[in-house]
């Protein structure tokens, strides 16, 4: 049985929530974690757009208040969570024509958008939990086996 687009998306939207919180919780998060929280998020906005072929109103490096984010992260959640119970086999083999932010032209298909963007946001939230490691901050754990299984990851004891 193969995982379905909509159970990747929940943890997409569950795991965007987490790093939000755990944001939040440091009171003023670094701007590079920041930073790489808007770029999440902002990339996500870019490729629903090129989805919809609809210009963007979020850059792809966005400057961002955590206000800012949870409002995109809710708009992102809710725009993908429609599409994702939508899909057919014929709408993930569709083909996207879109441009890059450098202006260079591309096409591929839905399916391929939807794991690129999935998997974009989980390279970046372990950037984002790193930062705030390193800040001395304990990230949100947004492994998929913790969504999976409603508990938390295992971690190491002492960094």
């Amino acid at each position: 049985m193969k995982i379905s687009f909509a159970r990747l998306y929940d943890h997409l939207c569950w795991a965007d929530r987490k790093v939000l919180e755990s944001l939040r919780s440091t009171g003023n998060p670094s701007a590079r974690a920041l930073g790489l929280y808007g770029h999440v998020l902002g990339a996500e906005h870019v490729w629903l757009m090129r989805i919809h072929s609809k210009p963007a109103a979020v850059a792809v490096w966005p400057s961002l208040t955590l206000d800012q984010c949870e409002e995109i992260a809710s708009a992102n959640c809710e725009s993908f969570g429609q599409l994702v119970r939508s899909l057919t086999p014929a709408s993930l083999a569709k083909e996207i024509r879109y441009s890059n932010s450098a202006g260079a032209s591309f096409t591929s298909t839905l399916e391929d958008i939807l794991v690129h963007v999935a998997m974009h946001g989980s390279y970046h939230r372990g950037q984002i939990a790193m930062s705030l490691r390193e800040s001395g901050e304990a990230p949100a754990l947004t492994d998929y086996i913790a969504f999976a299984r409603g508990s938390p990851a295992a971690t190491r004891l002492n960094s």
